[in-house]
């Protein structure tokens, strides 16, 4: 079926962005993956490309664009197999915090970096004994007075943070002390690129995403100022809770667009690869089994694009973003197992691009809240 989502200025995006991937992406994955990170010359070069925050106003340097020209940004990087470049998290999850929640001089301060590519950013919620509950963060951010100044002191750890190694900036989520309610005393904060106490602890080896800068950071006594917290003291969680919806949004449109080019890629395969005197896409398994594979890309596009469609007008969809986020991350499990069954003993190699999806799709049933979480929420949105 036609998609419906995009005008023809999107379109003509979407060819850019398209050729930049063809051009600045492709060429370097087997260097990125090799060093575990993406340099920061191809962050510079996704903002010159208007790549960055595409959304954001001309005020901040940005082109003025709208939530579906980053959709479009996340189904590209997804199309060509690169997961390890977090321009989604950097623009659709982290600097929304600073657009929506930060202040004037705040927003001057770093949204036109966030733009360029100049100031790469992280987002610190995880804690080594907190996964996805977010009410019960350890790490503190006290309030102190300092020649005549009120600056907050954090002390820390923080794990699975992606971007963690590169970033900039690094929004922290931590425990204020103006309430015992912990839904009430989460605040957040921006830590910048060397500030002292500021550690980033070590890289992490991941089974999938290789070329993605997953790290530990550490904050020992780490003394930020005021002026660096985004929001009201103690409105963290509240604010967490409000922008989750969109980074689960963001995770199952990766998703989505992942399955429909693993599958398209294993139809092309099963067209060619010959058993028996005869391409094995002739075969009766193989055709029922990509025929389900097909059926569930196709259910899942319909409905995740009227999902987008509602949220890029402005809706909050706890619900549908959670479903969403369910859907499209276990579907992507199922597809991407099937299809690296066709390709025998070359989807095990790591040189073909099913090998390295099959691995990167596990670990969307976990981030952004687990899909065991999301159930919970859907079923509190049922009123069970």
């Amino acid at each position: 079926m036609k998609r419906e989502l995009f005008d023809e200025d999107h379109e003509l995006f979407r060819q850019s962005v398209r050729g930049f991937m063809e051009r600045n992406v492709v060429p370097k994955q087997e260097q990125w993956i090799e060093a575990g990170s993406v340099d920061r010359e191809a962050w510079l070069q996704a903002g010159e490309a208007g790549l960055l925050c595409p959304w954001i106003e001309e005020e901040y340097g940005g082109p003025g664009g709208d939530f579906l020209h980053s959709t479009i940004v996340s189904e590209e990087l997804s199309r060509a197999y690169e997961s390890g470049f977090a321009i989604p998290l950097h623009s659709d999850i982290v600097v929304p915090y600073i657009h929506s929640f930060g202040s004037a001089e705040q927003k001057k301060r770093w949204l036109p970096g966030c733009v360029s590519g100049e100031l790469i950013t992280a987002i610190a919620m995880t804690e080594p004994n907190t996964g996805s509950d977010l009410a019960g963060l350890e790490a503190t951010a006290k309030k102190i007075e300092r020649d005549g100044e009120t600056r907050y002191v954090l002390n820390g750890s923080k794990t699975f943070i992606s971007n963690g190694m590169l970033c900039d900036l690094c929004l922290v989520a931590a425990k204020t002390e103006n309430s015992e309610d912990p839904h009430r005393n989460v605040s957040l904060f921006v830590v910048e690129a060397g500030t002292p106490g500021f550690v980033k602890a070590k890289k992490l080896a991941k089974m999938g995403l290789a070329s993605q800068d997953t790290a530990e950071l550490a904050f020992e006594d780490c003394e930020i100022p005021e002026a660096n917290r985004i929001g009201p003291e103690g409105a963290g969680f509240m604010m967490l809770m409000n922008k989750l919806q969109q980074e689960r949004l963001v995770v199952a449109i990766m998703c989505q667009a992942s399955a429909e080019q693993v599958l398209a890629d294993t139809l092309k395969y099963v067209g060619e690869r010959e058993a028996f005197g005869r391409p094995i896409g002739k075969f009766q398994n193989t055709r029922f089994k990509l025929a389900d594979c097909a059926t569930e890309v196709e259910v899942g596009r319909h409905f995740l694009d009227a999902v987008v469609r509602r949220h890029a007008k402005g809706e909050y969809l706890v619900k549908e973003c959670s479903m969403a986020k369910l859907w499209q991350s276990e579907m992507l499990c199922r597809v991407v197992d099937e299809c690296l069954q066709f390709f025998g003993g070359y989807g095990y190699m790591l040189e073909y691009p099913i090998s390295r999806a099959y691995m990167d799709a596990r670990v969307q049933r976990i981030y952004a809240g687990t899909n065991e979480i999301m159930k919970v929420i859907i079923a509190k949105q049922l009123g069970l």
